[in-house]
């Protein structure tokens, strides 16, 4: 079976980190993707998957706010980890959009 590449087609270069902001892969890891093996490949996957998650501005399905995806929480990660685990809101709850302003989202959650 065959792993599928981490890029996210976003691609663009962060100067700073000399890593594409889209699929956080450093330079030589794009460029060495398709001579890589499998261990090679599951190598690059566990380095993405152990790094924090990136910050993102996004905007409520439900209301519009515009709000912060990724921080904020107790333990440093993203807020909503610190809300009650619940199964996923109903599909009206958030009118397909991937995410939800912690107000929003809350109400849903403690309704």
């Amino acid at each position: 079976m065959s792993i599928p590449s981490p890029c996210t087609q976003q691609c663009r270069l962060d100067a700073a980190t000399q890593t594409c902001s889209g699929c956080r892969r450093t330079l030589d890891e794009i460029a060495a993707w398709s001579q890589l093996d499998d261990a090679g490949k599951a190598a690059v996957w566990q380095r993405l998957l152990a790094l924090p998650m990136a910050p993102a501005r996004k905007t409520c399905a439900r209301c519009g706010a515009v709000f912060e995806c990724g921080s904020g929480g107790r333990d440093g990660g993203c807020w909503c980890a610190d809300l009650p685990p619940v199964h996923a809101l109903p599909s009206s709850a958030n009118e397909g959009g991937d995410c939800l302003c912690p107000a929003c989202l809350e109400a849903g959650v403690l309704r």
